[in-house]
């Protein structure tokens, strides 16, 4: 049965009473088959259809854009998107400089032709969904390699892709539901041109910085403004969210659209596990070093803490966030209740034969966790190669790249495909803003370490037979060069390795690893995409109410109410935040330290009147930051960018009590545009002046 049709089963069971439908990142299309009189007594006072119609596979929700790692939304017929002020704050840290500080003070194009445009920065703009489960599943067949299994979906993904991107100007993809349950074609607009039109001062945008992250009451200005451009013009987009001047309160209709990242409920205890101990336990072990390395050798240099900026930027909000997933975790006893539910699913199957493959699917899916976990450490490593030194980083690339380039198109890795070397080219000219050398072979050396201190089982052959120190590679290496890095992107295997550049050599050194290591992933996924449908099948239909499938980076919508939480015994919080409450806690320092320009204004104003930030229950993860948040007429009201810190380990169970979002409300933009920066032309053009 594909997820389609058990997604569809499972809704229609309950359709009258959808009472867990708070619960869950629901697909599009599952929108279309929620009771509609339900949905009308929750507060959407609009038919689902015009969020999304089935049979056109497009809706109003298209106009929420896919930024990679966030989520926007058009919010003008002429290109205009909203976002978080973290979500563009690589173009931010692009264009400053000593001198020239925008992360610090700011930025405001009041002219189109001042806007900043983002060298690495793109978007996606949904056009169609298209279910191809069965096409893969036919690739698939009864082959039992798990290799050669791996071999044969992918070759059929690419074949499905290189169809669909036939139609000039598109982008497809194939997204994977529920570990194989169902896979989904994403056909989407590619745009590259995207500029930065509008940020607040760092002291807004981060207001209160790390010590209030994943807490609440916030009171923090988590916006930017820019704009895409389609062959020179501003993009006119298909479908744009209207602005609401109204704002929210309490008790109010909300939706969440977006482009979740990853949510793991539907995996089993055993799998959960793995994923605490390696992704957030050892993942968060190394990135608080990598901080501490960054922070000791940029203090005091201005130039590279304005290079290093965006990179600490993301490995604080890694640090926090592992840090309250494991606290999370172990505070709602989440994986040792979902061996419980395992237990209990089990004893189900055996009392209902048509599920009666789901334990064997049960057993298998537990026998290749124990099979990750021998090597668990050693990949948690090779998966920071990228995300860590950007030296390494660069190496790897041009390796890789290399080696892809010698292939015919259709047989390279997607990520090296020649669709991707523009991107790729791109990438490699702008990390030089992102490079500091200090920091960097800091980086690389932590990185090291963690790996000499491999067990045996687990050795990075590599590193034992050359031993080096970051400093060795860095010594006499080109790769830092801009100009040599960017003659290197047009060079062969043969020529690179022809230059005898250390860090080349040990690039070369590491791609064997590295492609060993995802070659074993393809397999393990392809095991997965074997067993789990049943597993999940069976699950599901125990539950007996609507189900959600996991997070996967696709299009979603959250359904909630503005509300406050009471997170223990004796704390409510309400759930709005105020500009009074923001001046109140304004201490003059870092990280509560606004420019002088809000000071000013808020005496003229009334501030306790001015609304920040608000919760909603709506159900989020990575990857929400900046989704929209519309009311029941489809108006944005404001963008999600957080979760309080008792909801964090909330990618692996729902907690009612506990599940709240946090948003900036669109009224403080509005505020800050018309009373602090006076931006008359780009209120007009947002249609709320």
């Amino acid at each position: 049965m594909s997820v389609g049709k058990q997604l569809s089963w499972a809704v229609c069971l309950v359709a009258v009473a959808v009472a867990s439908a708070d619960e869950g990142k629901w697909t599009p299309e599952q929108l279309s088959l929620l009771d509609s009189k339900w949905l009308k007594r929750q507060g959407l006072e609009m038919p689902a259809s015009r969020l999304w119609d089935p049979k056109l596979g497009t809706g109003l929700l298209a106009a929420t854009i896919n930024l990679g790692s966030c989520t926007g939304a058009f919010v003008t017929q002429t290109g205009l998107f909203l976002t978080n002020h973290h979500c563009l704050f690589s173009i931010i840290q692009e264009h400053s400089a000593p001198g020239h500080d925008l992360i610090a003070n700011g930025f405001l194009a009041r002219e189109t032709e001042q806007e900043l445009r983002g060298k690495t920065t793109r978007i996606s703009v949904p056009q169609k969904l298209t279910n191809v489960t069965r096409e893969i599943e036919a690739a698939a067949g009864t082959i039992p390699d798990h290799a050669a299994r791996s071999k044969a979906i992918g070759a059929r993904q690419k074949e499905l892709v290189a169809e669909c991107e036939k139609t000039p100007g598109t982008r497809c993809s194939i997204a994977a539901f529920e570990g194989g349950l169902e896979y989904v074609l994403v056909q989407s607009v590619e745009l590259t041109d995207i500029r930065l039109v509008y940020a607040p001062p760092r002291s807004v945008g981060e207001f209160g910085g790390d010590i209030d992250n994943y807490q609440w009451p916030r009171h923090k200005g988590d916006f930017a403004v820019g704009r895409a451009y389609k062959d020179g013009k501003p993009y006119q987009p298909e479908f744009y969210f209207p602005i609401s001047r109204d704002g929210v309160k309490p008790g109010d209709f909300v939706m969440v659209a977006g482009y979740p990242f990853r949510t793991v409920r539907s995996l089993t205890a055993d799998e959960m596990a793995i994923e605490r101990d390696f992704r957030f336990q050892y993942r968060g072990e190394i990135y608080r070093e990598w901080i501490r390395k960054i922070e000791e050798t940029t203090k005091g240099n201005a130039a590279g803490e304005i290079a290093m900026a965006a990179t600490l930027k993301s490995l604080l909000n890694l640090r926090a966030n592992s840090e309250g997933m494991l606290q999370g975790l172990t505070r709602g006893r989440i994986i040792e209740n979902k061996r419980m539910l395992d237990d209990e699913v089990v004893g189900w199957v055996a009392e209902h034969s048509a599920f009666a493959g789901s334990k064997a699917a049960k057993e298998e899916l537990d026998r290749l966790v124990l099979e990750r976990r021998r090597t668990a450490n050693r990949d948690a490593l090779l998966a920071l190669v990228k995300p860590g030194a950007v030296a390494l980083r660069q190496a790897a690339t041009l390796v890789r790249l290399a080696a892809e380039r010698a292939k015919p198109d259709a047989q390279r890795d997607p990520e090296y495909a020649s669709r991707e070397w523009p991107a790729l080219r791109n990438t490699l000219e702008r990390d030089q803003k992102s490079f500091f050398r200090p920091a960097d072979e800091a980086l690389l050396q932590v990185w090291l370490d963690f790996a000499a201190g491999l067990d045996k089982n687990q050795r990075i052959a590599a590193l034992d037979r050359a031993h080096p120190t970051a400093a060795s590679l860095y010594a006499a290496t080109k790769v830092t060069d801009l100009g040599e890095r960017m003659k290197m992107f047009e060079e062969t295997t043969e020529q690179l390795h022809a230059r005898q550049d250390p860090l080349l050599e040990f690039a070369f050194a590491v791609d064997s690893e590295l492609r060993a290591w995802q070659s074993a992933t393809q397999s393990y996924d392809a095991a997965v995409a074997r067993w789990r449908p049943e597993w999940v099948r069976a699950a599901s239909a125990r539950a007996g109410k609507p189900v959600a499938p996991d997070a996967n980076n696709t299009l979603r919508i959250s359904l909630a109410h503005v509300k406050g939480y009471s997170p223990r015994p004796g704390i409510t919080y309400e759930a709005q935040t105020t500009l009074a409450q923001m001046l109140a806690k304004q201490t003059g320092k870092a990280p509560f330290d606004l420019p002088q320009s809000i000071l000013d204004a808020a005496r003229s104003a009334h501030p306790e009147q001015v609304p920040l930030d608000f919760l909603a229950d709506a159900d989020t993860t990575g990857g929400s930051s900046g989704s929209p948040v519309l009311n029941g007429r489809g108006e944005l009201v404001g963008l999600n960018f957080d979760r309080p810190w008792e909801n964090v380990a909330g990618d692996f169970g729902y907690d009612a009590a506990v599940a709240r979002n946090i948003s900036v409300d669109i009224r403080f933009l509005l505020w800050l545009l018309q009373d602090v920066e006076h931006a008359d032309g780009l209120l007009k053009e947002l249609c709320v002046k």
